[in-house]
């Protein structure tokens, strides 16, 4: 009769919970990287906040631009949603061409509310290029002067630095979606 109790409490339990669908645990490893305002950030900077991550580079001439824009829609969503402690991250897979004042630059053209969004440079290409790959599952190569190729997503990273789901950055962009699934992490 007792074992009977504890499963039942534990099925009962387990019906209460809320998951992501189709989400991964993938955790990041450390990272020091310089912001738009040239100041050190990490991984344990980020400790404890749920915050939504992509790669891009300022003189990207395809993707990057749909993706800020959609990434600023994104964070006007979190804003009005009433969603607290909730940060953006974007990577730069350029970072000896986006300096923190040509990121600052660039962010500024996009309306980029600086209190919960960072960009982050600092690091070498091969640092970058390395990163992205074991810790995003992503494809991060400078192919040339100006030509960095990266794919179009957005990352959804739990409170304990771990990515949970990816989505389409610059089209089709599941806003709702990706606005419910912060909720559940919530």
């Amino acid at each position: 009769m007792f074992i009977f109790l504890v499963i039942s409490v534990l099925l009962m339990a387990a019906c209460g919970k809320k998951d992501i669908k189709d989400s991964v645990t993938w955790p990041l490893k450390d990272f020091t990287a310089t912001t738009q305002d040239n100041k050190p950030l990490g991984l344990k900077d980020l400790k404890g906040k749920i915050w939504i991550s992509d790669f891009m580079f300022t003189s990207c001439p395809d993707i990057c631009p749909p993706m800020t824009s959609n990434m600023t829609k994104l964070q006007k969503m979190v804003k009005d949603e009433g969603l607290k402690d909730i940060e953006f991250v974007s990577f730069s897979v350029d970072p000896t061409v986006d300096t923190p004042e040509v990121l600052k630059r660039y962010a500024a053209q996009f309306g980029v509310d600086f209190n919960n969004w960072t960009f982050l440079t600092g690091y070498s290409q091969d640092f970058i290029e390395e990163y992205g790959p074991k810790n995003f599952k992503t494809i991060i190569k400078k192919v040339s002067e100006g030509n960095v190729m990266h794919q179009p997503y957005f990352y959804l990273v739990d409170r304990d630095g771990n990515i949970k789901k990816t989505y389409k950055g610059n089209e089709e962009v599941p806003f709702d979606e990706i606005i419910g699934d912060i909720k559940t992490l919530q």
